[in-house]
């Protein structure tokens, strides 16, 4: 951080404030401690009988891989709004938000993930302008090889895991960064 963005200064220090345990930009002109917090991923897994709606995404990161229609929640916005509107901006798809789904930590990017399951209340969807395809999956459809995020992933996973027992939870996880393959004894990686 360069200037303070509330009065424009540029005397930005990186300390612990009085009362603190952890350093923060702080302004030193007008006294703003700057937080900064994580950002929420919003989103939903919508449910038609025993398929999932899944979208092809239209941007990066991880352009042309299978997603679930989720985002960055807005200010002012209720989480299980977040997540129907992100369902319809990127897959034009109308849905009931059931329950709590999964909420999943990525502690490595300051991320946490919060997805909802859903019922879609028509077939009446088409992709939005993040999306390149939006289409339903049944489990053994599911491109597992084209998943764009672990965070997808593992809410599919889960899913299907539930539907199978006939029991859904809401499941707490976190992610942790992929460490990179440890070289082998002669050196390559």
């Amino acid at each position: 951080m360069k200037f303070c963005s509330h009065c424009g200064s540029d005397r930005i220090v990186f300390r612990v404030p009085p009362g603190d345990t952890l350093p923060r930009h702080l302004c030193e002109q007008c006294g703003t401690i700057h937080y900064q917090n994580p950002k929420v991923v919003v989103g939903s897994l919508p449910v038609w009988e025993d398929e999932v709606l899944l979208c092809k995404r239209a941007i990066e990161p991880r352009f042309g891989y299978w997603t679930l229609p989720a985002g960055f929640l807005e200010n002012g916005e209720t989480i299980e709004a977040g997540a129907a509107r992100e369902t319809l901006e990127e897959a034009h798809a109308r849905v009931d938000i059931e329950k709590l789904y999964t909420i999943i930590s990525l502690p490595h990017i300051s991320q946490i993930y919060v997805m909802f399951k859903a019922r879609l209340l028509d077939l009446d969807f088409g992709p939005g302008e993040e999306s390149l395809e939006v289409r339903l999956f049944k489990e053994a459809e599911i491109p597992w090889g084209e998943i764009a995020f672990r965070t997808i992933s593992r809410s599919l996973r889960l899913y299907f895991a539930d539907r199978h027992s006939g029991q859904f939870g809401t499941h707490l996880s976190t992610l942790e960064a992929r460490r990179p393959p440890l070289p082998d004894q002669t050196g390559a990686a």
